[in-house]
Order: structure tokens, then C-alpha cells, then sequence
């Protein structure tokens, strides 16, 4: 089932063209109230919603208690409103809603199709925060949560590096200057050495005059500065606008390391990260696997089809492939899997199962069954370069095609 929003607006014309924007920009099924008491019947039925959109004055509740009713049965809230002044945006921004919009034009409709995009990833973004005042961390988890993060929170430098040890997948750093043991520059430096800016962000938090302490931050690889006091807002901005330029650059080395068509490696990066098998010392394997009778799938059905099974086989070969191991398409139908810390037995065991995997799938693409084989040829890593197993596994995989296809043979 698609999760829902709940519109609460006495504007029918403007819910309606919310709506109408919402169910074709955005995933989600949405539900329309005029008055308070048509959202709390349709709370009252069922509050499983992802997010709601409050108007700030409703017929039967003029002074913004929806706001309140909504936020006490424990869901997010944008509010709406079709004016602001600073004592309403402080008065909001006191409360645990997740933003307010000011309903003023089409612009303010598209930032909140923005900002609901930007929360749904929210949820798999792991944040910590770090500050030695217990109030204040009491407050960003307040904050961090309200935008949907999962937030880990540490108390000083050392306690935060304790937690990165057991969390590689935080993808966030909010960090004090002046804490105990390990200061917010030490704690800098420390990540750096092990996460470039690209990899984790660090955004420097402090209430400190010292002069420059910005720039000081900011020269050992903090992606952002931040002085105390500062608003929800403002620091809800500056992490959006971080992820945002993080999640730019991610897309961006995609395009540079994976095929357009599978999204799994291309030819060029795979040279690059094999040689950290190399680097390990511990035994690899590389195979060859080549779509069988490739061209008739094509001439049958289609260059779309025929690269639906490509993007089929693509899908299976990560499946059964674990993390640390390479999955890369080297050009038209044929891929190239390399697998991590295995021994000839577990790599032939694998790939043997592979194959069978494989020539038991029925694809069902367009109203048509399509099934298909592969050919394997498989290389053992034996102090070779990268470039003599690949021919040796192209060899194997030659002989697999002349021994009849849908078959695995050894690179010798």
C-alpha cells in the first residue's frame, strides 16, 4: 500500500491543486479534510500517515489549534499559512512541526513537494550530533527528529569517534567546539582521516568569539560552519542544503562509475577497485558471463526487450553477489563478476548455482515469458595480473560457448 499525506486546508481550490501536484510528482496516496472536525474523524479512523499539512486557520479552529491536535496524536506536521510574522514563526518554530510554508504563491506549492522528497530520504540518513551541554543535545535531537533522521547522540569527541566505529553508515556529523576529552577540531581531524568530505559531512557548531574559528574549521574539512544561537530554521537549512550537494556529487560519481542501462560498474571503474583484492591478499575469483544466443533474443523481440533481460541478468548477479563483491558490465551482454575471499571449491559452488539460477528464471516482460542461459568462464586469482585472469576466464568462457552454452568451465 502507498503511504498517505493528510491535507488539512478550508481552501477546496488550493487543497485541490495540492493534491492534483502531489499524486503526480510524488508516491503517495492523499487525503483531503476542510475543518478540524473532518481531520480528527479521519485521524480518529486511521493516523497511519506519513506527514500532514495543516492550514493555521480552519473554520472551526481558527487560532491554530489543529496544529496542536495533529502534533499530540504523534504525527509530522507542515504547517500552512497565508501570512507570517516573526512572533507566528517563533511561536511555530517552538513547536515539534517539521517546517512551515507560506502559502503565498506556486512556489511555495513546489518547495513543499521539495521538502516531503527531502524527509522521505530522511528516514535512511543516520545523523549524530555532538555537544557536552545536555540541554542543547536534548534540543538538535528535538530538531534532528522532528525532520525524520535517525539520530545518534554523543556527549564529547571520543564518545562520538566510539560511536563511528560501530555506525560506518553515518552520513552526518554536527559537532561542538569547546567539549571535553576530544574537542569539535580534534574530533574534525580524526573523521577526516578516514571520511572525505564527499563520504561524511561535518557541520561545526559553536558559541565561541575566538576570531577565524570558522575558517579554521573549515581548512581541516568541515563542509559547514554554524555560530550558536542559532534558529531550527537556519540549521534545518544548512543540513538540507548539505545532503542536497551531497546527494548531487553521489549522482554524479555514479554516472562516472556505473553503466547508464544496469547501474552496476562499468568496465573502467572495475579495474580501478579490483586492486584492492590484490591488496588484500586473500584468494579471489574472476568470472566471465556472456547472455546466450544473445542476437536472436533481439532479432525475436526487440533491442528494448533484449535490454530488459540484460537489466534482468544485471538484477540477479547483485542478488546473489555480496557487498565486498564486483558486479561490472563490460560491454553489450557480457559482465564481469569478481568475488571477494573465496576458494576455488566456494567459488566453483557459486557459480555452478549461479548458472542454474539463472536458466530457471521466466521473465515476464511485455505479456511474453522470456527465459535465457548464460555461459561462465571462471579464473582463479594465482599472482597473475588483473588483465592475464581475464583473458584466462574469456578462454573458459569461449570453451563454455563451444561445449554447448548454459554451462561453467574453469580458465586454465
Amino acid at each position: 500500500m502507498k503511504e498517505r499525506i493528510l491535507i488539512i486546508e478550508d481552501n477546496k481550490a488550493l487543497s485541490k491543486i495540492i493534491t492534483k501536484k502531489m499524486e503526480k510528482n510524488l508516491d503517495f496516496e492523499v487525503i483531503q479534510a476542510y475543518t478540524y472536525a473532518q481531520a480528527e474523524e479521519i485521524i480518529g479512523e486511521n493516523d497511519d500517515f506519513f506527514i500532514t499539512l495543516c492550514d493555521l486557520n480552519l473554520p472551526d479552529a481558527p487560532n491554530g489549534e489543529i496544529v496542536d491536535y495533529v502534533l499530540s496524536c504523534g504525527l509530522p506536521v507542515i504547517v500552512l499559512t497565508g501570512s507570517i510574522d516573526d512572533e507566528l514563526r517563533e511561536e511555530m518554530q517552538s513547536k515539534d512541526i517539521v517546517d512551515y510554508v507560506y502559502k503565498g504563491n506556486i512556489e511555495d506549492v513546489n518547495y513543499i513537494f521539495a521538502l516531503i522528497k527531502r524527509l522521505s530520504k530522511n528516514r535512511d540518513i543516520k545523523v549524530l550530533a555532538v555537544d557536552d551541554s545536555r540541554v542543547f543535545r536534548g534540543e538538535l535531537k528535538r530538531i534532528l527528529k522532528s525532520q525524520m533522521f535517525k539520530t545518534l547522540i554523543a556527549a564529547h569527541g571520543e564518545e562520538a569517534l566510539n560511536y563511528l566505529e560501530n555506525n560506518t553508515d553515518v552520513e552526518l556529523v554536527l559537532t561542538d567546539f569547546n567539549m571535553p576529552v576530544v574537542d569539535g577540531v580534534e574530533l574534525t581531524k580524526q573523521i577526516r582521516e578516514t571520511y572525505s568530505k564527499e563520504k561524511m559531512i561535518i557541520i561545526a557548531m559553536t558559541g565561541n568569539s575566538e576570531h577565524l574559528i570558522s575558517a579554521k574549521f573549515l581548512k581541516i574539512g568541515a563542509n559547514d560552519f554554524i555560530n550558536k544561537p542559532f534558529s531550527k530554521e537556519e540549521l534545518v537549512c544548512r543540513i538540507n542544503n548539505s545532503l542536497d550537494a551531497k546527494e548531487h556529487l553521489d549522482m554524479m560519481s555514479d554516472m562516472a562509475h556505473k553503466d547508464f542501462l544496469t547501474k552496476v560498474y562499468n568496465r573502467r571503474y572495475f579495474f580501478e577497485e579490483i586492486k584492492d583484492f590484490y591488496n588484500e591478499k586473500a584468494p579471489f575469483a574472476i568470472s566471465m558471463i556472456d547472455i546466450d544466443k544473445f542476437k536472436k533474443v533481439n532479432d525475436t523481440y526487440g533491442h528494448d526487450i533484449g535490454d530488459r533481460v540484460i537489466v534482468a541478468l544485471s538484477n540477479i548477479l547483485k542478488r546473489n553477489t555480496k557487498g565486498a563483491d564486483l558486479v561490472a558490465r563490460f560491454g553489450g551482454e557480457e559482465f564481469c563478476v569478481a568475488l571477494r575471499d573465496v576458494d576455488k571449491k566456494q567459488a566453483i559452488a557459486f557459480f555452478v548455482k549461479l548458472r542454474k539460477n539463472i536458466a530457471d528464471q521466466c521473465l515476464k516482460i511485455k505479456e511474453k515469458n522470456i527465459s535465457f542461459t548464460v555461459s561462465i568462464g571462471v579464473s582463479f586469482s594465482d599472482g597473475s595480473s588483473v588483465e592475464e585472469l581475464i583473458k584466462k576466464a574469456d578462454r573458459a568462457l569461449y570453451r563454455a560457448k563451444e561445449e554447448g552454452r548454459n554451462r561453467v568451465e574453469i580458465g586454465i
